[in-house]
């Protein structure tokens, strides 16, 4: 439950601390003393929008700090917003993300604001209302359908996918396999290029060339040559390793003898060789420069890679076939499980009915008529394959129909806190701000609306919001929210009022500013109540 309350710099608000106790609370005061205020910092520090406007003129930032009490452990809960437009949250002091902090008000507290009365238009909102019901009773169903859900939007996002690039590759195949088939008629080697630049060299200086590998045979094989004249080097008597050494390069010199020996044999003046290798050459530099590539290498790294494009066209069909097997057989469970999801629905909506119908008889709508229409939905949703209507007439003989289209005002918030009530006692939500949830009703049935939330405050902390006495007077500790002025600003405060103080104030509700003493009596009667 909420036990404390401090705000820092929001509004209208310098610094406020409050504690709330448990059971029914009420908050009172006059119109525009600054009950939203208080409620919009609370909103606030739950996880709701910031915006800068609400810190207070002249102020660089505004802190709202939230304890909550669970079984004598407490939770602090706060939000810090500074003129820069920078937000921070903290719980018990470590910070955490927005996201994290809006999981975490889910589970503490649920701020019922004026305009929320518009949600019973929504589609959403109503199947949140089925479910909450439903999941308190048997929360299988939902759970193993959002997890097939899941999992039937992976294989639909792949076989998407998978179609769409499968399209793509089709509209592409004649000219990938057009790309493919011209490089791979070039008969591609690793290694070639080089050879060929080699082989241009030597076809371009083959006089040049065989002249000098001639000079350097004779050099070294010649009688008197270098070869000849190493070998009558006798180094034996000197040192061994020396003999061995100089054995090694005559060796090494024979090798080279030969080697040059063998290119002169291959080098020869042939023009009709040498245009064929310039035509390689020139038909390589052609194709690197249409596929903006550097080497012929890479050309033969990119023919295999349209080969297996080109192979994976033809294995697009075997892969989609598959893939929508595999979707069929999952939609059958989804479909079971979203048939488990619509029964668990289906099954709470007579005591749905029952009891709204019940409270909003209480609540003076004698003729309610309250139904659920669960239809099937064409797709499956991450909620499920149903859609669910709230179904409302008030009057005699009325057929019902969809909320917003006939409830009135009265009639909207009567039915919204028979909702609420009806939610609260599947979730068990600790804490329940009701914002002027009496819109629209006064009298004996504002009396009665008080009574369904005092009950509900029994397993529970509800906190109201209200102008109506019958209300006010049902709280089992009552709040005044009132505005003051200081030598700087008129600022909004508030406080717990005492047994005297409830009866002014609600003397005050009863008669105006300055309540008789037959007000004071009708206070004093609604209190002993």
């Amino acid at each position: 439950m909420l036990t404390h309350l401090h705000i820092q710099n929001y509004a209208l608000i310098s610094l406020l601390d409050i504690d709330f106790a448990e059971g029914f609370s009420v908050l009172t005061g006059e119109t525009g003393a600054g009950k939203s205020i208080i409620l919009g910092a609370l909103a606030l520090v739950m996880g709701g929008k910031a915006d800068t406007k609400t810190i207070t003129e002249g102020e660089q930032r505004c802190v709202i700090e939230a304890t909550f009490t669970d079984n004598g452990e407490e939770l602090l809960v706060r939000r810090e917003l500074n003129q820069n437009g920078r937000s921070r949250s903290f719980v018990n002091d470590e910070v955490v993300s927005l996201a994290e902090l809006k999981r975490l008000a889910a589970r503490l507290i649920d701020i019922h604001s004026q305009h929320e009365n518009l949600l019973l238009g929504d589609d959403s909102f109503q199947l949140g209302i089925v479910d909450a019901i439903a999941f308190a009773q048997d929360g299988e169903p939902l759970l193993a359908y959002s997890a097939l859900f899941g999992r039937y939007q992976e294989l639909t996002g792949r076989l998407s996918a998978l179609q769409q690039e499968a399209q793509k590759a089709r509209a592409d195949a004649d000219y990938l396999r057009f790309q493919y088939d011209q490089l791979k008629d070039a008969g591609l080697r690793e290694g070639e290029e080089d050879e060929l630049a080699e082989e241009a060299y030597r076809l371009n200086h083959a006089e040049e060339l065989q002249t000098d590998m001639q000079a350097a045979i004779q050099t070294l094989t010649e009688e008197g040559g270098v070869i000849s004249l190493l070998h009558s080097v006798r180094l034996n008597a000197v040192s061994a390793n020396l003999a061995e050494r100089l054995q090694s390069v005559s060796i090494e010199l024979d090798d080279i003898a030969g080697e040059t020996q063998r290119i002169a044999d291959r080098t020869e003046v042939n023009p009709a060789r040498l245009q064929e290798v310039e035509e390689r050459i020139s038909l390589l530099d052609t194709l690197k420069r249409k596929h903006n590539v550097q080497t012929a290498d890479e050309l033969i790294a990119l023919r295999d890679t349209l080969e297996k494009q080109c192979l994976h066209i033809d294995s697009y069909d075997v892969e989609i076939a598959a893939l929508q097997k595999e979707l069929a057989a999952h939609e059958q469970l989804l479909a079971a499980a979203a048939g488990r999801l619509t029964g668990s629905r289906k099954a709470v909506v007579p005591g749905i009915v029952k009891a709204l119908t019940d409270n909003l008889t209480l609540l003076g709508v004698l003729h309610a008529k309250v139904d659920v229409d669960i239809r099937p939905l064409d797709d499956y949703t991450p909620q499920g394959k149903d859609d669910v209507q709230f179904l409302f007439a008030a009057n005699l003989n009325q057929t019902p129909r969809r909320v917003s289209e006939v409830a009135s005002g009265g009639e909207i918030s009567r039915l919204m806190l028979c909702i609420k009530a009806l939610i609260a006692s599947a979730n068990g939500l600790p804490t329940i701000i009701f914002d002027e949830i009496d819109t629209g009703v006064s009298g004996a049935i504002a009396a009665r609306m008080g009574g369904i939330m005092r009950q509900m405050a029994r397993s529970r902390q509800i906190i109201v919001i209200t102008h109506l006495p019958q209300i006010a007077a049902m709280g089992d500790a009552q709040y005044k929210v009132f505005k003051r002025d200081n030598d700087r600003r008129t600022e909004t405060s508030i406080r717990r009022l005492g047994a005297d103080e409830r009866i002014d104030e609600i003397a005050s509700m009863l008669g105006g500013s300055n309540p008789t003493p037959a007000a004071r009596d009708n206070a004093r009667e609604l209190l002993e109540s």
